[in-house]
């Protein structure tokens, strides 16, 4: 767990300095999907960087598993969690496969256990070993190098994950895979993942909890439902974008959650683990009332009707519980 206690920060020595962190305590739960949100200046990266202390507070403490960092050897602390930031960093001179080893490599791993988990990392973001394994970072797409980006941050099996806007630079397709890549190894590792954002959808996607920050204070703590369906004031509700919310409570319900058990029918397929934003993309473009939906093996998974998506008894204005939000 993380802990951050009546923490402040300054930068700059007049009297008048804005405080990029001004009294913030925040807890952090093991396994959780942090995503930090606000506008510039609001102390989002601020916060992220005490973690790993590349800032460190004026006031106020930071703790990780109860121990004060400030006590911690920096190597070991830094040596226990990965940091990916949107510039990427790969070191150019070296071969992906050499980059991703870096940290094993610190940690005293033997060859054979690195080269295995190189192997292991690449395949798990659907780059072939064989072939990416010996390219330079030059050789790679943007999209490519943020992958091998966050592979180097996992390789050393790190118990938390840092994620300072790491997908920012990258196109809307490519943004959108790499989204969904985090998602499914947060769920599948059960890591610590804390991440920095501007993209309010992107912490709605991604998130088990969203804080906004807002001149270095906390606005509000929640889920991606608590915040739109409960926002903490005006500003929050501003913040999140008032006119598209119930487009919003959409992404955060899965297909498959309103699939009546029924025959296949003569309608286009979407995969059940689709959010209900895309099954109304996909209802209108295709002009029908129902889908086919196919669960991950491809097998018939049931039937996702027009009429249920705005039907209150079954949704009920969207009361999604968490789990259904973090993994729709």
């Amino acid at each position: 767990m993380i802990e951050f206690a009546n923490v402040s920060k300054t930068y700059g020595h007049t009297a008048d300095a804005p405080k990029a962190l001004d009294d913030v305590s925040l807890r952090i739960g093991s396994g959780e999907l942090v995503v930090l949100i606000g506008g510039s200046g609001s102390g989002k990266s601020t916060l992220l960087k005490m973690i790993n202390r590349m800032e460190q507070p004026d006031t106020g403490t930071v703790a990780l598993d109860g121990q004060d960092m400030v006590h911690m050897p920096l190597r070991e602390l830094r040596l226990r969690m990965g940091y990916v930031i949107q510039s990427v960093g790969l070191f150019p001179h070296w071969t992906v496969a050499r980059n991703i080893g870096v940290v094993p490599t610190m940690l005293g791993w033997k060859p054979e256990r690195i080269a295995a988990r190189v192997t292991e990392l690449l395949s798990l973001f659907d780059l072939d070993p064989t072939t990416y394994g010996p390219r330079y970072p030059h050789q790679l797409s943007g999209g490519q190098q943020q992958r091998v980006g966050v592979a180097r941050a996992l390789a050393g099996d790190p118990e938390v994950l840092l994620m300072d806007e790491p997908f920012g630079a990258l196109d809307p397709l490519i943004r959108t895979a790499l989204q969904d890549e985090v998602k499914r190894i947060h769920q599948a590792s059960g890591k610590t993942i804390v991440m920095v954002t501007h993209d309010i959808d992107e912490a709605l996607r991604l998130g088990t909890q969203i804080v906004l920050l807002e001149q270095g204070r906390i606005v509000q703590v929640g889920s991606p439902l608590a915040l739109l369906s409960q926002p903490a004031n005006k500003q929050v509700a501003d913040f999140i974008g008032r006119s598209d919310v119930g487009i919003k409570l959409l992404s955060l319900q899965s297909a498959g959650s309103l699939a009546r058990v029924e025959a296949p029918q003569s309608t286009p397929f979407l995969p059940a683990s689709a959010s209900l934003r895309e099954a109304v993309s996909t209802l209108a473009l295709h002009g029908c009332q129902s889908l086919n939906l196919l669960d991950d093996t491809g097998a018939h998974a049931g039937v996702l009707h027009a009429t249920d998506l705005f039907n209150r008894r079954h949704t009920g204005s969207l009361p999604l519980s968490d789990d259904q939000g973090q993994h729709a």
